[in-house]
């Protein structure tokens, strides 16, 4: 069993930087599959990117050059770092986590959630 805590959420203005955290509580997650989310109201969640155990990740296309996603094995923590964010990147921020058998983009393969962060860029 795994528990996600999101950290970090909160109000920016357009062209900022905010850095979200995710920490890690039950299995050691080194060999998850980290991936983090975002959802708006009415709206599917969106994939925005996961990091293997490796180091290896993988952005949306949406947000690629700005984000970065990162993690501190010691710290069982997972980070977002978000640069440069734009109103349209305001949404609910999720991270989440599945034992790694494939890298995947859709939130139905994920097995653990944390419960969501905020995050509202106004322009």
């Amino acid at each position: 069993q795994v528990q996600l805590v999101e950290s970090g959420g909160g109000s920016v203005q357009a062209g900022g930087s905010l850095r979200l955290s995710c920490a890690a509580s039950g299995r050691t997650f080194s060999s998850y599959l980290m991936g983090w989310f975002r959802q708006t109201p009415g709206k599917e969640r969106e994939f925005v990117g996961w990091l293997r155990g490796t180091g290896v990740t993988v952005y949306a296309d949406s947000v690629k050059g700005r984000f970065t996603i990162s993690r501190d094995n010691a710290k069982n923590t997972v980070y977002l770092q978000m640069n440069s964010l734009k109103p349209e990147d305001t949404a609910i921020y999720y991270c989440a986590a599945k034992e790694f058998a494939f890298p995947s983009r859709r939130p139905n393969d994920y097995t653990y959630w944390g419960q969501g962060t905020q995050v509202t860029v106004s322009s």
